[in-house]
């Protein structure tokens, strides 16, 4: 991470002799006029590279996941009976990117559940939950459909909101079906030996160890 501060910190003063039409200028303007101190200007680039980073990867590798050890799924959106987009939620509540999210603190004492959480307690929530509780999707739950009930929390809510959903919709949108239909892929490993990310919060694996084929007849350029 000091790597990453000390390189985004010296791009910043980069952009205080020759800005341009791009965030980290718009941020060094915020900085000049008072508004920001320079560790909320870097921290904030940080956030911004994190945020699209490690999720867009997590994001892709459960994605491919849920699809090669569910054949028939595929198979379902391969004969356009089921579209990307419904894939694309279908994954993000299924198997969502974030697992929990960082530490909140009630203002006020609440009851959750039976469960008492007192005013500035140290409350952790589970975006990934949602997605897999039977009183929102009921018998199937607990399994990968291509199409389902695709109510989620993966981009956050309210106004914690995450503002690169679109973007990040689009992505799959595009990457997905370039992806498979492209290529025949298969796992080298048996799904159980897939190593998980060892992270609290993110919710993704080690590696995908894979075998990809072009598919027949597949345009190269697709």
């Amino acid at each position: 991470m000091s790597r990453w501060w000390t390189c985004l910190a010296e791009l910043a003063e980069s952009k205080v002799a020759e800005p341009g039409d791009d965030l980290t200028s718009l941020l060094v303007e915020h900085r000049t006029n008072g508004t920001i101190t320079l560790d909320e200007l870097v921290d904030t680039l940080i956030l911004v590279l994190a945020a699209g980073h490690q999720t867009t990867i997590n994001f892709f590798t459960n994605s491919l996941l849920a699809l090669l050890t569910h054949p028939d799924q595929l198979e379902l959106v391969r004969a356009g009976e089921v579209s990307w987009e419904a894939v694309t939620e279908s994954v993000l509540a299924w198997d969502s990117p974030v697992g929990q999210s960082p530490f909140r603190y009630p203002t006020q004492d609440i009851e959750i559940g039976g469960a008492l959480i007192r005013a500035g307690e140290p409350v952790m929530m589970s975006y990934a939950a949602l997605g897999r509780d039977p009183a929102h999707h009921g018998p199937l739950a607990a399994s990968f459909v291509a199409a389902r009930d695709t109510r989620h929390l993966s981009f956050g809510h309210g106004p914690h909101f995450c503002v690169g959903a679109p973007l990040a919709r689009l992505e799959a949108h595009i990457a997905l079906p370039a992806f498979f239909n492209r290529f025949d892929t298969e796992l080298a490993v048996p799904a159980k030996e897939v190593e998980p990310f060892p992270s609290l919060a993110l919710n993704g694996i080690r590696a995908l160890p894979a075998v990809i084929r072009p598919r027949a007849g597949a345009a190269a350029g697709v």
